[in-house]
């Protein structure tokens, strides 16, 4: 009597995106996955990939050959609300998982529309992933972040670290996959832009060049301010350095930002874009002298590179303690200081991997592939180490 093996039936997978950042996050796993027949794969995009101030970058999910695409605007232009547009985001959520049967959803980070994601997904029986739970940054984000993980059913982590915090928190070992960070998937290709390309495409004629990148602080607009003080009088005073500058997100207190760069834009040693493709991106960060400010480029993606970092301010303030590359700087003087020490020495040959081999991707597929991952209960509980 032939024994029947009952197979796994095809699973709906929902990834959110509201940022740039995220969606390099997400990328290569929904390209990989959509390649897969046990799996049906759509995207929910949102955030600021919808609006044009910060570069319709939709349109590069588009560009991407994702599939299966749905777009909901949760923020206008101006006057943002993030307290408004969670709101909004989890009545579009609600709204799209009513319409599209749904297995599992898939969030990453600390957004405000991942946290949407989560609450959507739990409150709605539907298992609930979180990409990078377990890291720490001393803002309002890590609040966010670890939120997040506490609403989620599973923890797709970048390290044994991040599987040990969130351990501390009461998570389940069996719940908690290390697959790296996926942005590093992308990260390691040999088929990165030329230089080139890049700047023949971007319209760039800087020879040398650092990057520039800051975000708003949301909970302290003191900061911002001396921010923006900083990045006046970095390009002023600096003439021979040369910056190649990213736009920041769509955080509150952004918009002073967008007006201070429309007016150094008249400079010929800086230049700022909405938005980069990320694989440009990567190109132009290979390439640079070093990257200042206070995205977690400077403290992820730089130190894979071996490109120093000078991290400004308190928004990734701790997460940047963990690599020999990147330089912590709260004023312009220590700034100056930074800058000085980076220019006296050669590019670094090390090459930080404490967040993975850049196999991301095929990690994750073999995980969902599994039966066991489908029958964990999602019936949360703490795991109190007491117990253990």
């Amino acid at each position: 009597m032939s024994r029947l093996k009952k197979k796994m039936s095809k699973k709906t997978i929902l990834f959110l995106t509201s940022t740039r950042a995220d969606f390099s996050k997400i990328k290569s796993l929904i390209l990989t996955l959509q390649k897969n027949k046990k799996f049906k794969v759509n995207i929910f995009v949102t955030g600021m990939h919808l609006l044009k101030s910060y570069g319709f970058t939709v349109n590069e999910i588009y560009r991407s050959n994702i599939k299966r695409i749905f777009k909901f605007k949760n923020q206008k232009e101006k006057n943002y609300s993030m307290s408004e547009s969670l709101s909004l985001t989890i009545n579009g959520l609600i709204k799209h998982l009513k319409k599209n049967k749904t297995d599992l959803v898939i969030i990453h980070g600390d957004r405000m529309e991942a946290l949407a994601g989560a609450i959507v997904g739990i409150f709605n029986n539907i298992h609930v992933g979180h990409i990078e739970g377990g890291e720490i940054s001393g803002t309002i984000d890590e609040s966010i972040r670890h939120s997040i993980s506490k609403l989620s059913h599973f923890h797709f982590v970048s390290n044994e670290q991040s599987k040990k915090r969130l351990i501390q928190m009461g998570e389940f070992k069996d719940t908690i996959f290390v697959i790296g960070s996926p942005d590093l998937d992308i990260m390691k290709r040999k088929n990165l832009p030329k230089i080139k390309d890049a700047k023949k495409f971007y319209g760039i004629n800087f020879d040398n060049f650092s990057i520039m990148i800051f975000h708003p602080v949301t909970t302290n607009n003191n900061e911002n301010k001396l921010n923006l003080e900083i990045i006046k009088k970095l390009i002023s005073s600096n003439k021979n350095e040369n910056f190649i500058c990213i736009n920041p997100n769509n955080d509150p207190g952004s918009i002073s930002f967008l007006k201070l760069y429309k007016k150094l834009n008249k400079n010929n040693n800086f230049i700022s874009f909405p938005s980069m493709r990320f694989e440009y991106f990567l190109t132009f960060l290979k390439k640079a002298n070093y990257i200042i400010g206070n995205s977690s480029a400077g403290v992820r993606e730089a130190p894979f590179y071996g490109i120093n970092c000078v991290n400004v301010g308190s928004r990734q303030n701790n997460r940047a303690k963990f690599s020999k590359l990147i330089y912590n700087s709260k004023n312009y003087s220590q700034i100056l200081k930074s800058i000085n020490k980076i220019k006296k020495i050669e590019k670094s040959k090390h090459k930080d991997k404490d967040f993975g081999a850049g196999n991301s991707d095929k990690k994750l597929q073999k995980i969902l592939l599994g039966k066991k991952f489908w029958k964990l209960n999602i019936q949360k509980t703490f795991n109190d180490l007491d117990k253990i």
